[in-house]
């Protein structure tokens, strides 16, 4: 390949099936870290679900005790 003919490649206009596969190539990188962003937010779901049940059963736990006047 000549210099020539490579610069006229290089700057060549892509066909619509480049374009086209060069864009689906774009977009499973965007649904692969939509994904990515789809479980941490799940996993902080679950981080607070536990989160919370753990407090309302401390919560809970205390109001009986100051309610038959125990202590811990």
């Amino acid at each position: 390949m000549t210099l020539s003919s490579y610069f006229k490649q290089m700057f060549k206009t892509p066909t619509p099936l480049q374009m086209a596969a060069a864009e689906l190539a774009d977009v499973e990188l965007e649904l692969l870290k939509a994904e990515t962003y789809v479980e941490y937010a799940n996993s902080i779901v679950m981080y607070n679900t536990a989160r919370a049940k753990r407090l309302r059963a401390y919560i809970s736990t205390q109001n009986k005790l100051e309610a038959t006047g125990e202590t811990e």
